[in-house]
Order: structure tokens, then sequence, then C-alpha cells
């Protein structure tokens, strides 16, 4: 499909830099297959049913954003993949600047060294040292806001606990899964007693993610790859709660991605453990999640792609014209859809 189909108009100030406080605050609007309704996300246990299953990621986002020298040079870095022990992945600012073999230096007794620089431009850092190498990011790395947020103002202590959600517990992403963000305990007490239950399965979001989309043809696009799991337990509970007539929710595009990647034809989801690459367009047909609640995304990004791809392109286009006018706040920080087709 052409990639101009998925474009829109978003003016700048609906660009949201902060979260909404109570979590739970931020507005909800629910798209179903017969219209659309304006709720906040308190409203959820309202918007579902009893016998729903709402999936999280519990990935952990890690302080993957670095700044470090070579020589005079200045280098930024921001990890995307694990590659392995002590390597990882990373994009680089001033790649120009980066020979095989050199060394940057990260500031706090950290620094790696570049290797095999891919086809997309960046880079593989071997961290040196004996250290995990999460505690040396924890001494020289900052939490990796998106690009849209960065642009606008620096990170801050307050982004350290804004841009995790509630149940992060498995350390490895670059970038938060944000429809989880707008949950609180208080949110999952009321949803619980309403019949909605909840589990969670792992996505390391990468910094692929926020990558435009450069080809005009979606079938020209290639994705990067991200780590992901889902263990016997959850992948039963997954097929037990569609098997009694109940709706298997995705919390975040994260979780739709792994969820469909582990489901087979028969829309059996089985457990899986590593990278998907999976790229979700119109036309797809979709074999293990019912729904999806998600923030708004990016024109012509692979997200709103996915999106148009479960509810229909032309659903998605007025939804997110409904959106605009009504002044809903758009990406990591902004408000949430609820996605029932």
């Amino acid at each position: 499909m052409n990639v101009d189909l998925f474009d829109f108009e978003l003016p700048p100030e609906r660009i949201a830099l902060r979260p909404a406080s109570p979590r739970d605050a931020a507005r909800l609007l629910v798209v179903r297959g017969d219209g659309l309704d304006d709720r906040i996300v308190a409203d959820l246990p309202e918007a579902l049913r009893a016998g729903d299953l709402l999936v999280f990621n519990d990935t952990r986002v890690i302080p993957a954003q670095l700044e470090g020298t070579r020589g005079a040079a200045r280098i930024g870095a921001t990890l995307h993949k694990r590659e392995g022990p002590r390597r990882w992945r990373a994009f680089v600012r001033n790649a120009k600047r980066l020979r095989d073999g050199d060394t940057v230096d990260f500031g706090a007794g950290v620094s790696a060294t570049a290797r095999d620089r891919a086809e997309d431009g960046s880079w593989a850092l071997d961290f040196a040292g004996d250290e995990p190498v999460e505690l040396l990011l924890e001494l020289a790395g900052r939490m990796p806001l998106p690009p849209y947020i960065a642009g606008k103002r620096a990170a801050d202590a307050r982004d350290a606990d804004d841009y995790q959600t509630m149940f992060a517990a498995a350390p490895g992403a670059v970038a938060a899964p944000t429809a989880a963000l707008h949950f609180t305990p208080a949110l999952l007490d009321r949803l619980a007693a309403a019949g909605v239950e909840h589990t969670t399965l792992t996505l390391h979001v990468g910094a692929g993610t926020f990558l435009p989309v450069k080809a005009e043809d979606t079938a020209d696009h290639k994705m990067h790859a991200e780590w992901g799991r889902i263990d016997q337990a959850t992948a039963d509970r997954l097929n037990a709660v569609r098997a009694r007539g109940g709706r298997v929710i995705a919390v975040g595009t994260t979780s739709l991605r792994l969820i469909e990647s582990a489901a087979g034809e028969d829309g059996i989801v089985r457990p899986f453990e590593g990278d998907t690459a999976i790229f979700i367009t119109p036309g797809y047909r979709f074999r293990g999640v019912d729904g999806l609640m998600t923030n708004f995304h990016l024109p012509r990004s692979t997200l709103f792609m996915l999106v148009s791809a479960l509810m229909g392109l032309e659903r998605m286009q007025a939804a997110y014209a409904h959106a605009i006018a009504r002044e809903y706040r758009f990406y990591s920080y902004g408000d949430a859809s609820l996605l029932l087709p």
C-alpha cells in the first residue's frame, strides 16, 4: 500500500510533553465498528465486559541514551537491542566520526568499542569491564525520551517515574509500552471488581519504533526486530479466555504484536521466545487478539498502519480527525484509544 494513505496533519500543540495526572485521568476515545465515544481511562471498567482479559507488557525502560566522546568528536548513542552479554546495537549520532574498533568514552568510567556497522547505519557497541551493562547504564545513561519530546525539552527526574509503567519488571526496553502508562493499582482493582482480568508478557521495545517509514510502499519497509517472550502459562490463559467467550484486549501495540507473532493460523497462542519483526498493515487477519488499547500514533508510522489494519483505514482516519478536533493529546505522554472491532 502507498504510505501516503497513512498521512495526516497534526498540529504541534497536540503533542503531549507531560502525562496526565493522575494517570487514569487521561482521555479515552472508544472506537467501535458503529461509532466513537469520548470517555476517560478511569471509565474502562464500564467500557469493557466481564470475562475480558487485558494483556500488559512488563518490560522496563533502561537509561539507554548515552553521550560520549571519541577524541574531540561528540558521539551520541541510543541503544535499541541487546546482541550479547556485553554487546548492544545502537543508533549513533555523528556516526561519520566513528571507525570500526574506535572506543567511545561515555564518562563515569563507562566506555565501549564500536564494531560491525550495519546497513541501517547502526553500530554494535561492546562495553568494557566486568560489571553488568545495566549497571553501567545506570551510571552513565539517561532516560531515552521519544524524539518528539526530547526535541522540545530535556529529560528530567520526573521522567524516571513518568516513563515507566506500573508493570515494569524485566529490564531491556529503550521505549515505554505507553498505553500501560495510564494504569494505576486503584484502576486495576476496579477492573477486577468488574470481572476484567489481566496478565503480562514481555517485549523489549526498541528505538526502531520511532523510525520513520521512508519507503513509498509498505511492502518495501523493513521492520527492526525486537525480543519477546510468552511463557506456557500465559499462552494457556489467553487461549482459555477466548475458549470461554471472553476477549483478549492487548494493552499497547507491543503486546498485540507479540501475541500475533505467537498465534497460529488456528488462532491458538503458543509459547514464544525470540525476535519478532512482524509488520501489520491493512489486509492482515488477526489471530490472537480481539481489541487494543493504545495511544495516538505518528502520521505515516507503522503503528498507525497497525491500528488501521485492526479497525479499517477510513474508520481510523475519522477517529484521528475527531481526536484532533476535540483536542486529544497525542503520542507517548498523550491520551488513549480503545479499539474494539
